[in-house]
């Protein structure tokens, strides 16, 4: 298939590991934040660290939309999903993240909650116009990518008249994430992270185009490649990520070209901006409170907003105390540096939201990234006997 195994040939990305180690300087190390979950797991699912030389480093950043979205948020969502008229229509790997006091989208469909999982907003808006007695909730969540399907939602929602169908809006934003981890580097007690380079998100990347990182390539000094989620395009982004640290650069390159733009999809940006505004501050899990990082509706379509329709309130809830999912997500520490992981945190009992969606750190690590490291401490056994 084009574009698929000619993205994944494992001689072409030993000779691209080659050309790092050869360009990594011995004497310094390279630290490089893959923001997306989506290169968090290609990097896990092919072995890309292992490629690597030692002194060129990965850092797993907050790119996992479901990973972000705090406990408050799912308590939220739980709540409306138990009132008795209410119909939540949500995308699969929300059902599992944990809420309070162990609670969840599934425990509550257990319960007796009408919750479904569909695959598009297109499902929901369906769901609306066959069961016109129930109200329709759809749960939006996600980067810029999955932004533009809830404004479309919205506009057939318009044109065929619905008049109950609504969205819990938790759509969040790349840039914001991005400066306030350049900003905030130390946030309150999970610790510091160094970085030198950002391999920027495809998908976003898409709809958004590269222009918006050229802020931060700019003002902070980070040079920010954009790559796409084949195994040689991550390799090939360290390797320009590399270089521009050489030379002493901080711009922002295009390595996902087959996609990716310098403008983006401005058709489906205008949609965004027709029906979605800035919120002035969203909670993210472990970043905290940031400032203009998530969407709401517009005011002249509160009619569709289920916070507003319904009068949920968001109340802040405490992450479990022994789960590190904020500083995983942070970039601060790894998968395995928490204690839970493994051991009472598994995908079939997940403490945290960073084991439960296929983009997650930790759920990444558990799928490949912890046989790799037995492999490892096995061959240095045998080394040292």
């Amino acid at each position: 298939m084009k574009y698929i195994d000619e993205y994944r040939d494992g001689r072409l990305a030993k000779n691209i590991a080659r050309q790092i180690a050869a360009f990594a300087v011995p004497d310094r190390t390279y630290h490089f934040m893959e923001f997306c979950g989506g290169h968090t797991h290609a990097i896990s699912r092919y072995g890309l660290e292992d490629l690597l030389p030692a002194n060129v480093r990965m850092i797993h950043g907050p790119g996992c939309p479901v990973c972000v979205l705090p406990i408050g948020r799912i308590d939220a969502a739980i709540s409306l999903a138990m009132r008795p008229e209410i119909t939540l229509c949500t995308y699969g790997d929300l059902i599992r993240v944990p809420g309070s006091d162990g609670s969840s989208l599934l425990k509550a469909k257990a319960a007796g909650a009408d919750i479904r999982m569909v695959y598009s907003t297109l499902d929901a808006i369906r769901i609306a116009e066959q069961e016109p007695h129930r109200e329709v909730v759809f749960f939006a969540i996600g980067f810029e990518t999955t932004t533009p399907p809830t404004a479309m939602a919205i506009k057939m929602a318009i044109a065929k008249n619905l008049q109950n169908f609504s969205v819990f809006c938790n759509h969040v934003l790349t840039p914001a994430a991005i400066q306030n981890i350049l900003e905030s580097p130390d946030v309150r007690k999970l610790g510091t992270v160094k970085i030198d380079g950002f391999i920027g998100p495809a998908h976003v990347s898409t709809v958004i185009g590269t222009e918006p990182y050229e802020f931060f390539a700019e003002e902070f000094r980070k040079p920010v490649v954009v790559a796409g989620f084949e195994p040689l395009d991550v390799i090939q982004a360290i390797l320009m990520l590399v270089k521009q640290v050489n030379d002493g650069r901080h711009e922002v390159e295009n390595q996902y070209i087959r996609a990716v733009t310098a403008f983006g999809n401005e058709k489906a940006q205008a949609e965004v901006a027709t029906y979605f505004e800035l919120r002035e501050s969203f909670e993210w899990r472990g970043l905290g409170q940031v400032p203009y990082s998530a969407l709401r509706l517009r005011s002249q379509y509160a009619r569709f907003d289920a916070e507003k329709r319904f009068g949920l309130e968001t109340r802040a809830a405490s992450d479990n105390p022994a789960c590190e999912c904020g500083a995983i997500l942070r970039g601060v520490k790894r998968p395995a540096d928490c204690k839970l992981f493994g051991t009472v945190c598994t995908p079939d009992t997940p403490m945290g939201s960073c084991m439960v969606s296929s983009e997650g750190a930790c759920a990444a690590h558990w799928t490949y990234g912890r046989f790799r490291e037995k492999a490892k401490e096995a061959n240095a056994g045998r080394a040292v006997a």
